[in-house]
C-alpha cells in the first residue's frame, strides 16, 4: 500500500454489520479527524478506502435489498466538515454512507443526497430526527441507524410506495442476546461485536470431530512430525485436506503449479505456514451460526496484529502475533478458560502471556486491536501510544488487514 497522507490525519475504528443470518456482511469504518480541527481530505479518504474496497468495474444503478457484497463498507464520518466534503466528492455507490438526521432534514444538503441516490448509492440516516424527515427526502435512504430504544425507523406516510420502506439497522450489540433481541424486533442488520460473555453458552462447548482433528494436527505440526504421521490424522477428516489443497490452488495464494495431495501441500507450505492455516481452521471449525461474528473478529484480529508489527518484527514474532489474535476468542467460543485450552493446543510462550496472564510483548498490541473494535477515539490513541505506533502505521495496518481478510474470503 503506497503512503497516503490522510492516514496520518484520522483515527479509524471498525465493526461488523451483521445480517439476519448472523453473517457479517460488511464493515463499518468510523472516521475521527485528528486533530479534531484537521482540514478535510475527502478525496484522500476515498483513495484509502479504494485500496481495500476498489470501485467495481461496472456498478449497476439501484441498491441491494439488504446489506451485502454490493455495499461492503459503511462509512461513519464523525465530523460535519469532513462529511460535507465527502458529499461534494460523490463517493462511489459501493460505499454506504451514514448521514446524521440533522443533515438529512437540512435543505442545504438535499441536492447532494438526491444526486447520490440517483447514482445508486446506499444512504443511511443516523439517529432519530427532531423533526420528521420531509417526504421528498425519505426515498434517499435505504436504512436508518437507530438505538434499540429509538423506536422504528422513519417511514413514508400511509399509502406511500413500498419501495420507499426504510429498514432499521440497530446499534450496539455486544452480546448474542443483544443481537437476537434486535433481530426479533425486525432489524435488517445489527452493528457491533456480539462477542462479550460466553459465546458458546453455559458450560464447556462439546468439541466436534473436526475440532479434534485440527487440534491433533496442530500438536503434531508443533512437534514437526513426519508427513506420514500427519497424513494419517488427515484421513479422519478428508474435507480438511481438500480445504487445504483448495486454499493453495486459489488465486490468492498465487502458486505457479497445482497442488494435488496433502503431502505436496505440506512440502509447499512448510510447518510454520501450515500451523498458521490450521489456526484459522480451528477458529472456523464450529458450525454453530452463533459463532460467525466471533470467527469474523478472530481472523481479523490475527491479521491486524500481524500487520501492526510487520515493519519491526521477524517472521517468528509476526506468526505468533497472528496466532495470538486468531486464538484470542477461543475461550468464549469453546466455553473453556485459556489455561485449560492450551493444555491441548500448543501455543508459543508469548501468546500464553498475552491470553492467560494479560501481559508480555503481544499484549499492548492486542489492547490496541480491541480499542479499534470499540471505536472510541481516546482509547485508540492511548493504545497506539502504549504500542509506540504512529497513527499512520495503525491505520495502514488496519486497512491492510481488512484487505487480507477479504482475500481469504
Amino acid at each position: 500500500m503506497s503512503p497516503l497522507p490522510v492516514l496520518g490525519q484520522v483515527v479509524l475504528g471498525y465493526s461488523p454489520l451483521i445480517d439476519r443470518e448472523r453473517s457479517p456482511v460488511a464493515v463499518r469504518l468510523t472516521v475521527f479527524p485528528e486533530p479534531r480541527t484537521a482540514a478535510p481530505d475527502a478525496q484522500g479518504l476515498l483513495d484509502a478506502l479504494a485500496t481495500v474496497w476498489p470501485v467495481p468495474a461496472v456498478v449497476h444503478p439501484g441498491a441491494p435489498a439488504a446489506p451485502g457484497p454490493a455495499a461492503p463498507v459503511l462509512l461513519n464520518i464523525t465530523s460535519e466538515p469532513w462529511l460535507r466534503a465527502l458529499l461534494a466528492c460523490r463517493p462511489p455507490p459501493h460505499v454506504m454512507l451514514e448521514v446524521p438526521a440533522f443533515m438529512a432534514t437540512n435543505p442545504a444538503y438535499a441536492a447532494d443526497l438526491h444526486a447520490l441516490r440517483a447514482a445508486g448509492s446506499v444512504l443511511v440516516v443516523k439517529g432519530r430526527p427532531v423533526d420528521e424527515l420531509p417526504p421528498e427526502m425519505l426515498p434517499c435512504f435505504r436504512y436508518a441507524l437507530v438505538d434499540a430504544d429509538d423506536g422504528p425507523a422513519p417511514q413514508p406516510p400511509e399509502g406511500g410506495s413500498a419501495a420507499h420502506r426504510i429498514g432499521a439497522i440497530h446499534l450496539g450489540a455486544s452480546t448474542l442476546a443483544d443481537l437476537d433481541a434486535a433481530l426479533a424486533r425486525g432489524a435488517v442488520g445489527v452493528l457491533g461485536w456480539p462477542i462479550e460473555g460466553e459465546i458458546a453458552g453455559a458450560g464447556a462447548r462439546s468439541v466436534g470431530a473436526d475440532v479434534a482433528v485440527v487440534t491433533e494436527l496442530i500438536q503434531r505440526v508443533d512437534r514437526e512430525e513426519p508427513v506420514e504421521r500427519l497424513e494419517a490424522v488427515v484421513r479422519n477428516d478428508p474435507q480438511l485436506a481438500f480445504r487445504l489443497i483448495r486454499h493453495l490452488n486459489s488465486a490468492a495464494y498465487g502458486l505457479a503449479i497445482e497442488v494435488s495431495t496433502f503431502r505436496h501441500a505440506l512440502m509447499m507450505m512448510g510447518y510454520r505456514k501450515l500451523k498458521r492455516w490450521l489456526a484459522l481452521m480451528l477458529v472456523s471449525a464450529g458450525r454453530d451460526p452463533a459463532l460467525k461474528p466471533a470467527m469474523f473478529a478472530a481472523v481479523r484480529r490475527g491479521l491486524l496484529l500481524e500487520e501492526l508489527v510487520r515493519a519491526t518484527a521477524d517472521d517468528e514474532m509476526r506468526g505468533e502475533m497472528f496466532i495470538c489474535g486468531v486464538f484470542s476468542l477461543l475461550d468464549r467460543m469453546l466455553g473453556q478458560p485459556f489455561a485449560q485450552l492450551f493444555q491441548s493446543v500448543p501455543v508459543p510462550a508469548r501468546v500464553q502471556q498475552a491470553l492467560v496472564n494479560g501481559d508480555g510483548p503481544c499484549h499492548p498490541y492486542l489492547v490496541l486491536v480491541q480499542a479499534l473494535e470499540q471505536g472510541v477515539r481516546s482509547d485508540i490513541l492511548a493504545a497506539a501510544e502504549q504500542s509506540f505506533l504512529e497513527l499512520e502505521e495503525v491505520n495502514t495496518a488496519l486497512l491492510r488487514a481488512l484487505a487480507a481478510a477479504q482475500a481469504l474470503e
